[in-house]
This record gives structure tokens, C-alpha cells and sequence, in this order.
């Protein structure tokens, strides 16, 4: 972008809102560095730059909590907190973004489900290094952070609001929500969006609403079949979501199935939730664990273990499965005993990777068989076909 030589090369604009409750300025992007972004992505589509090419001038997005942002063109390049913003982007259309919170939890094998299109996490950059350095937003130089800048000021305390304006000013603008939970306090004060609310945000600041608008139609057919799968609710099993780290846990942390992201599949499947009824409390409340003696007192039909989506279900069953029916407390659970312990999914999960873990969710806990939606059709929209 073009500016006085005293400016950064990307020139200020006002706020319609504030950057994480403080006044702030936001920047214009897609100039002089635009262009692919970092990552590799197997998805033949136009690149940042042709983009930028085809804008035919500003234009504004509005996202709580920043407020109103006006983009100069689409952004070429961009930083993602997770992978539930990379793979909207992924499903826009955009090559995968230069770097997220934790890249290891961005878990791309979903998309081997997908033809023609892969994405290549080996070039993106971990955000948090032992915290979280305000100088590698300067060498990452992004168009766009889709970054609630609240989830730096909440969950780093190494950060503070003149740190956000900075970047904010002299980089690129924030332009993120922390939709994949509703569990932190820290949000009661501003809206949250569903998984499309905030893909239709992200679609407008890309431009690429027709995309997003396909997957919207998509969805909606993809629901309904999903309903049809799902049996009435007393033909429901009751379900406990927990993490459980490594190939042999022992101990576990309890996720009470609630709003946000992270638990759509399960909420659309309307799986009946244990650890609601229980005296149990939420990961999210006291930061406590399970142990399997208190886990038989939920004693749940089906158990939904996170943390484990590195593993394939054979790798899953090989070594979790395997020592939950050799342990002689775990072996007494309904689910191990029946052979109901599952991978959970991920953390994360946008428009694509919803479909696959939704269609797998069913599988595990309705034994539903085929296709819940149509894998070309994903490809030909990601893919502008």
C-alpha cells in the first residue's frame, strides 16, 4: 500500500469497534508482501496475489470482538490461532495459514477423505514457543491475524493491550473470535459465533462468499441426513467426552458437552451427555481429573477420548483400547466391556473436517454404515470447480 514515508506499508484506519475492549487502529492489508500464503496446500486454486488483482477496492467486515476492519483487498498472507479458522480458510479456497497456536493440533488427515485436496502443515510455525514472542508477528508479516486478541491477553499473560495495538498497527489487523468454546469468562461480554457464523466472517474478509455459500447449502443437506440417522432419544447412549493423553491413561480430563465448535458433531448427533448428570464438574470449572474408579461411578455406555487423533483406530484400539481391558478397574466400564472407547475428535474443527468427524461420530455411537455427504462435491467447491 502506498504511504508517507513516516508510515508503516500499511496505512491506519479507524476502528468501528475496539481491539479487545481497548481503542486501537486497524490496518489496511494485502499490500506490497501479499501473495500465497506459508503453508502447502494441495488445492489448485488462485493464489492471495490474484485475488488482490481482482478487488475492486475496500471494504469492511464487522467481527466481535474487534469491531469493524477494512480490508484493502484480500489478504494474501495469514496467521490463525487454530485449526478451526485454517481449515475455513482451507475450505475458501486459501492456501493453509503461515502459522497457529500449536500446528500439531491442526489434524489435516481428515482431508484424506477429500480428493484433491491435502494440506501440508511442515512450513507453518508454531505461534506458542514457551509463550507466545510479540517479534514473531514481525517476521511472520501478516495480512490478517484471525487472532481473538483476547485469547492472547487471557491465556498468555505475557501480553498486553499496547502489545496487541502494536502488532495490530504496524503488521496486520486482528480479525478472530475464540468460537471453538464458551467455557472462558473472559468472553461473557461479547457475542460468539457458530461454526458458519464465523465462516460467513471469514468468507466476507477473504471474498469469497460463493464458496462459503456452497458449503452453507451443503450443511443444510448434510443435517438433514444426519437427523434421519439419529434414533429417538431414549435409544441414545449416554456418552462421556474426556482427554486422555498418551498410549496408556490412567487419569482423565472431563469435557461437560456444551456450546462452541468443538463439540458440533456431538451436539448434532444429540448424543445424551454422562458427565452433565453427574457430580462430575467440567475440565473447564476446576481443572480436575478423572481416575477410573470415579469414572465407573459414571460408569458411561460410550467413551470419546481426545487427545488421541495423532492415532489411527487401529493404532487407538492397539494401545488405549488395549490397556483399558487389561486394567482391572477400566475393564469393569460398560464401554471397555462392550468395546465402545473411541477416539473423541479434535479440539478444532471447521466447515470440512466437521463433515468427516460427524460422519465418523455417527458411525461410533449409531453404528450408522456409508456416506453422510459427498466427498466431490467438497473437492469441486474447494477447489473452484
Amino acid at each position: 500500500m502506498a504511504g508517507d514515508g513516516g508510515m508503516t506499508r500499511r496505512q491506519y484506519l479507524t476502528y468501528g469497534g475496539a481491539v479487545a475492549g481497548g481503542g486501537a487502529l486497524a490496518g489496511c492489508i494485502g499490500g506490497s508482501n501479499a501473495g500465497n500464503g506459508g503453508g502447502s496446500g494441495g488445492n489448485e486454486t488462485e493464489s492471495g496475489s490474484d485475488r488482490n488483482a481482482e478487488s475492486e477496492g475496500p471494504y469492511t467486515v464487522s467481527m466481535e470482538p474487534v469491531g469493524e476492519v477494512e480490508f484493502d483487498a484480500p489478504p494474501g498472507t495469514w496467521v490463525a490461532n487454530n485449526g478451526s479458522w485454517a481449515d475455513m480458510g482451507v475450505a475458501l479456497g486459501y492456501e493453509p495459514p503461515q502459522a497457529l497456536w500449536l500446528t500439531d493440533r491442526y489434524h489435516t488427515q481428515y482431508y484424506d477423505e477429500i480428493p484433491d485436496v491435502s494440506v501440508d502443515t511442515s512450513g507453518m510455525t508454531d505461534l506458542y514457543q514457551d509463550g507466545v514472542d510479540k517479534e514473531l508477528f514481525y517476521e511472520l508479516d501478516a495480512d490478517v491475524h484471525v487472532i481473538d486478541p483476547n485469547f492472547l491477553l487471557n491465556r498468555y499473560s505475557g501480553w498486553e493491550q499496547a502489545d496487541i495495538d502494536e502488532i495490530h498497527g504496524s503488521v496486520g489487523p486482528f480479525f478472530g473470535n475464540s468460537v471453538f468454546s464458551r467455557e472462558y469468562d473472559w468472553h461473557d461480554d461479547y457475542q460468539y459465533y457458530t461454526l458458519y457464523e464465523a465462516f460467513e466472517k471469514l468468507s466476507q474478509a477473504f471474498q469469497e462468499q460463493e464458496r462459503y455459500e456452497q458449503f452453507a447449502t451443503l450443511h443444510e443437506e448434510f443435517q438433514g441426513r444426519v437427523e434421519e440417522v439419529v434414533p429417538p432419544e431414549e435409544n441414545r447412549p449416554e456418552v462421556a467426552v474426556l482427554w486422555a493423553d498418551g498410549d496408556a491413561p490412567e487419569t482423565f480430563l472431563p469435557y461437560v458437552i456444551s456450546e462452541g465448535t468443538s463439540f458440533k458433531q456431538w451436539r448434532d448427533l444429540g448424543v445424551r451427555d454422562a458427565l452433565a448428570r453427574s457430580e462430575v464438574e467440567d475440565f473447564h470449572s476446576n481443572r480436575g481429573e478423572l481416575d477410573f474408579e470415579t469414572l465407573l461411578e459414571v460408569d458411561p455406555d460410550v467413551l470419546l477420548l481426545r487427545g488421541q487423533e495423532a492415532k489411527t483406530a487401529e493404532e487407538f484400539n492397539d494401545t488405549v483400547v488395549s490397556f483399558m481391558a487389561d486394567n482391572d478397574v477400566a475393564s469393569s466400564l460398560t464401554a471397555v466391556a462392550n468395546g465402545d472407547v473411541y477416539r473423541g475428535g479434535p479440539l478444532y474443527q471447521g466447515p470440512i473436517t466437521n463433515l468427516v468427524l460427524t460422519e465418523r461420530a455417527a458411525g461410533q455411537v449409531y453404528g450408522v454404515e456409508g456416506e453422510l455427504f459427498d466427498r466431490e462435491r467438497v473437492a469441486e467447491i474447494v477447489t473452484g470447480q
